[in-house]
């Protein structure tokens, strides 16, 4: 078996890397990256990422056949397959910007591949990048060739942060795009094989180029219009009296529809969803077809909604003003058994309170004081740019301070806002937290991991996304 390198040592590359070499032990697998710290992060006891079940994974094959190392071009060389997993973040200026992929990473490690290879590569996009991304990466390898010959192929990752490992071990498909040309199809046979090694033949899906580079967007744009679906009827289900849970559950009885991705919630968040549909948005424009851009645009724009939807509620109901009150957040991750906080709606909820001169103390158990104050600090889209790009000095640090402790984020506070779903919220002391706080005590409730009528009982008004109102809610207006 040839060696194998991926450039790119963030969340994909580090997670899907690490699992290749467990299962299949005769190859060198190596994860290379510019970032030094992140390279030492990833050889050290304290990986770069968390994610359950990643660290056992990394100490089996550490140093046995699975290698993280800074010398990037080295390794590139050695290799027979490269992944390339880079970011493609949303482009700030410039022709698309706000919707197009910025690629300027990928040119750049397709560049450096040319530079340095001396022997046939096959080159696999795993980032998730716009279609027909490998016809222009193909351009640039071939008039650099100097003789060798190279094999696109399009290897999109479907991993859900939280079960990425398990994702890993036990995917719903892996999806394998190549030329229809006889050195393509070799190209697809030699990285199926790889996957063979335990994932069954008929989870094993090969395409043409194009369908692979699509399926990616779309099977994000799917997801996040279910999500975006079930938030626009908790709307309406707050205006009639109706139970979104009970709604929900219904429509998932329907063989059809299914149960995944029905839960309201105060929005979506990730690193892929909004940048996907953007991408997707950009796509259609390009190629003439406007209705369907304003279609997928819409699944955005539901998403925004409910985030101001939450801090409107919010505001309003505490009198219309939370000026100098503290509002404890339970939460900034942008879904629980993850610490990624790209795209969190945490990020807009706790800038529309900062907005309206709250004091907010957040807890959440994955993610660091540095890193929230870094999120606040940005602005949209920088958080897929390298961080000596990123912003340095947080301007909301004043109002923010970070807990490690929920009961301590909450002692004082007029409100609680819960904006992850972490299991330990379910189990709290909320006599305890209530006693702590001023009164009356507020508790919104953006992920419902809370019994509403179990609080009310303690003494807490309550809002739970698509939940009937509480009586004291009902007089109050939805908009502040």
């Amino acid at each position: 078996m040839v060696k194998i390198c991926c450039i790119g040592a963030g969340y994909v590359g580090g997670p899907t890397m690490a699992v290749i070499a467990l299962k299949c032990p005769e190859v060198e697998v190596v994860v290379v990256d510019i970032s030094a710290p992140r390279i030492d992060g990833w050889n050290s006891d304290r990986l770069p990422i968390y994610e359950p079940g990643l660290d056992d994974v990394v100490k089996q094959c550490r140093g046995r056949n699975l290698f993280f190392s800074t010398d990037v071009e080295r390794h590139v060389a050695e290799a027979g397959i490269v992944f390339v997993s880079v970011n493609t973040p949303t482009k700030t200026r410039g022709l698309g910007a706000g919707k197009a992929a910025d690629l300027t990473y990928w040119e750049s490690a397709a560049r450096m591949i040319a530079d340095v290879s001396r022997s046939d590569k096959i080159v696999v996009e795993k980032s998730t990048v716009p279609v027909k991304t490998a016809e222009a990466i193909e351009k640039i390898l071939t008039h650099n060739s100097k003789g060798i010959s190279y094999q696109i192929l399009s290897n999109p990752e479907f991993l859900a942060e939280g079960t990425a490992i398990q994702d890993l071990f036990s995917p719903d498909r892996v999806l394998i795009g190549g030329r229809e040309t006889p050195e393509g199809r070799a190209a697809v046979a030699a990285l199926k094989a790889v996957y063979a090694r335990w994932v069954p033949d008929d989870r094993i899906i090969t395409t043409n180029l194009w369908s692979a580079e699509l399926s990616k967007l779309a099977a994000n744009a799917f997801l996040a219009q279910r999500i975006s679906s079930v938030n626009a009827i908790s709307a309406l289900c707050e205006a009639t009296g109706a139970d979104v849970a009970e709604v929900a559950n219904s429509i998932g009885k329907d063989s059809r529809i299914g149960p995944r991705f029905l839960s309201a919630s105060v929005g979506f968040g990730g690193s892929c969803f909004q940048k996907d549909i953007l991408n997707l948005v950009y796509i259609c424009e390009c190629y003439g077809l406007p209705e369907v851009a304003t279609y997928w645009r819409q699944v955005i724009r539901i998403n925004d909604y409910q985030k101001s939807r939450f801090v409107n509620r919010v505001v309003s109901s505490m009198f219309n003003t939370v000026a100098g009150k503290k509002v404890a957040v339970l939460g900034f991750a942008f879904k629980k058994d993850t610490g990624d906080t790209r795209e969190t709606p945490a990020i807009d909820v706790c800038k529309g309170l900062v907005g309206d001169k709250a004091v907010v103390s957040i807890y959440d158990p994955q993610v660091t004081e540095e890193q929230v104050q870094r999120d606040l600090a940005m602005n949209k889209f920088d958080w897929d740019h390298p961080r000596h790009l990123q912003p340095m000095s947080p301007s909301a640090a004043k109002q923010v301070a970070v807990s490690w402790d929920a009961y301590e984020a909450a002692r004082g506070a007029h409100a609680v806002c819960i904006l992850t779903e972490w299991d330990e919220f379910r189990r709290l002391d909320y006599q305890r937290m209530y006693d702590a706080m001023h009164k009356p005590a507020f508790l919104f409730d953006g992920r419902n991991v809370v019994d509403p009528e179990k609080l009310r009982r303690i003494g807490f008004v309550v809002y739970s996304i698509g939940k009937p109102l509480d009586r004291w809610l009902k007089d109050m207006p939805a908009v502040a």
